[in-house]
């Protein structure tokens, strides 16, 4: 194909980022709806990618390569196959609707929708790039509109939070390019592209394999985030603007996965056999720990993000079963808690713009005054519980269904998860929207047409894919059956 898609995907926002800045600061509705443009762009290329997208077949399509750096091996390198198109979807989604949600931003408006856009180039470059060095480059580009989105249009304790996301994440990425450069001088030729390394992964030693493993694992479980690298998450949600909380939970969690799928897995089979174990233990105390801690919170937007801990658990215990099963329920997971989750950061942010406070106990009986807001929030609550019928129950039962042959007791333990995330939704839904109308709350206005069309998309997504999961299924099973064949023979 020579129509070179996944450049126009990545660098169409880029375009984007110069048009609001050659607007001026007063152009406040302009550098909206430029935005809004820039990013509803990429999402129709995305359409165009699931259309033309070859389900049959493992090998990367829409590839575009280019001689970059010769002299270091370097080629300006993308493509996608069953892993990515998934998630360039959803990238492509969310950051079009985080734009929309954003229009009720009035501080500093041109700086933030340029750094909007610039996180959109890195996180569709993520899941694009195919040589190490652009994968690196993007992944680095993420971090720094990030940081000045929670530092900026943040909460009361955003630059704490800011900082803790950024110091983090940085550490991550150190051992990460340790890895990386550890790979390009153990290949023969020295080379990045992570096709050729993949290739070459029979030939490393078993001991060079289990410490690479480890950097590169250290970068990807800080991004899920996976027990005990974990604790930025809830400061970095609770304190950023609704639409970046949104990107958080929905697309920058899955890059961590996305890392151990696409790069810790095929190019390290026998480190991946040696470490199921280990991350299949951790991933159980992620889903049980992570709904723990949500019983105990009376900040909704905390107990969110803490669900995200638990939900991404799941993700983590689907890898290490190392079953095409458990792998695609890994994939779903991922897919479905970017719709789930992601809806449930918008319409907690449609609360607390109305009522300026996150505290469970403060509502009740909101049903009466506002039943739109209820019914919406409660079908995302039901999805992120795992109610059969939605996306969230597929994904799940993938996970375990994979996971059982292999960890049957970790598998029987992690079901206790879904029993608390049952308490927990059920019984916030019961203290907010349950009960007597609590007077102080008679100003509420209704969800608007806006906030609506920003949820609406999720919510026939997650119903979509709990009724029909066939075609997402379809789509992945080549790529991840040769990951699965990949590490175990």
């Amino acid at each position: 194909m020579s129509f070179p898609i996944l450049s126009y995907m990545i660098f169409i926002p880029f375009l984007g980022i110069i048009a609001v800045l050659v607007l001026r600061k007063e152009q406040v509705q302009a550098i909206r709806w430029a935005s809004a443009l820039f990013s509803f762009i990429p999402l129709v290329l995305s359409f165009f990618l699931l259309a033309h997208y070859d389900s049959s077949t493992s090998t990367m399509q829409f590839v575009e390569k280019h001689t970059w750096i010769p002299s270091l091996g370097v080629t300006y390198f993308l493509g996608a196959d069953g892993l990515s198109v998934p998630m360039l979807f959803l990238t492509a989604l969310l950051s079009f609707l985080s734009v929309i949600a954003s229009f009720n931003i009035n501080f500093r408006v041109k700086e933030y929708f340029a750094f909007f856009l610039l996180l959109e180039v890195g996180m569709m470059g993520v899941f694009a790039a195919l040589d190490f060095f652009l994968f690196y480059i993007f992944w680095e580009v993420m971090l720094v509109p990030m940081y000045f989105l929670i530092g900026i249009w943040g909460g009361p304790r955003k630059e704490y939070a800011a900082i803790k996301f950024f110091l983090y994440t940085l550490f991550g990425s150190v051992f990460m390019l340790i890895g990386i450069l550890a790979l390009y001088f153990t290949s023969q030729p020295h080379t990045l592209n992570m096709m050729e390394l993949i290739s070459q992964a029979p030939l490393l030693a078993k001991g060079f394999q289990l410490i690479v493993f480890v950097a590169f694992f250290l970068a990807f479980a800080i991004k899920v985030p996976i027990f005990p690298f974990h604790t930025w998450l809830p400061d970095a949600h609770v304190e950023a603007p609704t639409a970046v909380s949104v990107i958080l939970a929905g697309i920058l969690l899955k890059m961590g996965t996305y890392g151990l799928l696409r790069v810790s897995l095929p190019m390290f089979p026998k480190a991946a056999l040696y470490y199921a174990l280990p991350l299949a233990l951790l991933a159980l105390i992620n889903i049980v720990y992570g709904a723990l801690v949500c019983m105990a919170q009376k900040d909704l937007k905390k107990m969110v993000a803490y669900s995200s801990v638990s939900h991404m658990g799941y993700c983590i215990l689907g890898i290490s079963a190392l079953t095409v099963t458990g792998v695609s329920g890994c994939v779903f997971q991922m897919f479905s808690h970017g719709l789930i989750t992601g809806a449930l950061f918008l319409l907690v942010g449609v609360l607390y713009d109305r009522a300026h406070t996150r505290d469970i106990d403060a509502f009740g009986g909101l049903w009466a005054k506002i039943p739109v807001y209820t019914g919406v929030m409660t079908l995302f609550c039901m999805g992120s519980l795992g109610l059969p019928g939605l996306s969230g129950f597929i994904s799940e039962f993938m996970v375990f269904i994979g996971s059982f042959p292999v960890f049957k007791v970790i598998v029987a333990l992690a079901v206790l998860g879904v029993v608390i995330t049952a308490a927990y939704f059920l019984r916030m839904i019961q203290k907010m929207f349950l009960g007597t109308f609590n007077t102080k709350w008679e100003a509420l206005t209704e969800i608007s047409g806006r906030e609506l069309f920003t949820v609406i998309p999720l919510a026939i997504l997650m119903i979509g894919v709990g009724v029909y999961p066939s075609p997402l299924a379809d789509m992945i099973r080549a790529t991840l059956e040769n990951i699965v064949h990949l590490v175990t023979g």
